[in-house]
C-alpha cells in the first residue's frame, strides 16, 4: 500500500526526543471528601472509580452535549483531582464548574501556580512511563507521569507522556523542545483539547473521544448524557475528526468546504500545526462523514485542497 503523497517522514518524528514546558495547559484542582464524586457527575468519564495516581481523558459538556472543554483528569489524593487543560479555557470551566457545586464537599480553584507541568516525546516519555497503555500512570521525580496516546507517522511511533509535580520538585531532564513541536506531536496522536475557537461545537464524538478513552457510556448523567449515548447507540452522529495535510497554514475553528456543496461548509478546523522541516501543516478536521469522500478545500470550495491522511488508532464503530 502506498503511501499518501504528504506522509509525515518516519526518520523526521523518530528524531524528536525531549522535553517541552507546557505554558498553555493549566490545573484546575479539587480538593475535598466529595470531589471525585462531584467531578463523576460532572464529566464525560468514570471519575468516582478512578484509582489515586491514576489518570483519564474526560470532557465537560453543556446541557445539548457539545463540549465546552476537555481535559486530563488526575487523581493524586483521596481527596484531591486535578484537572489538566488549556489555560484559556481554564477560568471560565473553573466558573462554570462551580455552578453545580452547590452543597457538594469539594473547593475548586485554579491551582496552575501550584503545579509545573512538561511534556515528554520519544525517549523521554519512555522512561518515564515506559510501555504503559495511554492514561495508564507512573510515579516519578514526586510528580505522576502520565502516558499519553503516541504520535504515529506510517510505521513511525513516538512516544508521548505529561509529566505533573507540585512546584519545587525537579523537572525531567533531556533536550528542550519547543511548544511547537509539542502541538505538532499533539496532531499527529489524533487526541486534540477543546479549545476557546472551538468552544461547543462539538459532541465528544465529533472529536472520537469515545475512541480514545474518553467517555464512559455505563456511569450516570452528567450534563448532556442522553444527547452523547443518542449519538452513539442510534446511529445519529454524522460527524467525525480527521486528520489531514494542509499546504497553507489553518486555524482552529476555521470552516472547511466540499466542492460538492461549495455554499455550505462541511467541517471545521479543531487543531494544526506546522512541521517542524516546514514543508507544510498537519491539522485535525471534524466534518461530515459524506464530505470526506469529496475532498476538503480550506476557507472555500476553491481553497487549497486537504489532503486526507490516515488516523492512528481505530474507531470504536470500526472494532
Amino acid at each position: 500500500m502506498s503511501l499518501p503523497s504528504h506522509a509525515v517522514p518516519a526518520e523526521r518524528l523518530q528524531s524528536l526526543q525531549g522535553v517541552c514546558a507546557l505554558p498553555f495547559l493549566g490545573v484546575i484542582q479539587a480538593q475535598g471528601e466529595e470531589a471525585a464524586n462531584f467531578l463523576h457527575n460532572q464529566l464525560t468519564n468514570d471519575v468516582l472509580l478512578l484509582p489515586q495516581g491514576q489518570a483519564r481523558l474526560a470532557a465537560f459538556c453543556n446541557a445539548k452535549g457539545r463540549m465546552q472543554a476537555s481535559m486530563l483528569v488526575l487523581k493524586t489524593a483521596p481527596d484531591t483531582v486535578l484537572l489538566v487543560m488549556p489555560l484559556e479555557l481554564l477560568a471560565q470551566t473553573l466558573k462554570r464548574l462551580t455552578m453545580f457545586v452547590l452543597r457538594a464537599k469539594v473547593k475548586l480553584s485554579d491551582a496552575t501556580a501550584q503545579w509545573q507541568l512538561r511534556g515528554l516525546l520519544g525517549d523521554s516519555a519512555r522512561s518515564a512511563v515506559g510501555d504503559a497503555a495511554p492514561w495508564q500512570t507512573t510515579a516519578m521525580g514526586g510528580g505522576h507521569a502520565v502516558a499519553l496516546y503516541p504520535a504515529v507517522a506510517g510505521d513511525a511511533v513516538l512516544d508521548r507522556a505529561c509529566w505533573i509535580a507540585p512546584v519545587g520538585e525537579a523537572a525531567p531532564e533531556g533536550p528542550a523542545l519547543a511548544p511547537e513541536v509539542w502541538s505538532w506531536a499533539s496532531v499527529l496522536s489524533g487526541v486534540p483539547f477543546v479549545t476557546q475557537p472551538v468552544f461547543e461545537a462539538f459532541v465528544p464524538q465529533m472529536l472520537n473521544y469515545e475512541s480514545v478513552g474518553g467517555v464512559n457510556f455505563k456511569k450516570g448523567c452528567y450534563p448532556g448524557q442522553e444527547v452523547v449515548a443518542r449519538s452513539q447507540f442510534r446511529g445519529t452522529l454524522k460527524r467525525r475528526m480527521a486528520r489531514v495535510f494542509s499546504p497553507v497554514a489553518l486555524s482552529a475553528g476555521q470552516d472547511v468546504f466540499t466542492q460538492a456543496d461549495p455554499e455550505q461548509p462541511c467541517a471545521t478546523v479543531v487543531h494544526c500545526a506546522a512541521r517542524p522541516d516546514g514543508a507544510g501543516f498537519d491539522a485535525l478536521v471534524s466534518g461530515t462523514l459524506e464530505s470526506m469522500s469529496s475532498g476538503w478545500h480550506a476557507g472555500s470550495a476553491q481553497g487549497e485542497k486537504l489532503e486526507l491522511l490516515p488516523l492512528p488508532y481505530a474507531l470504536l464503530e470500526d472494532i
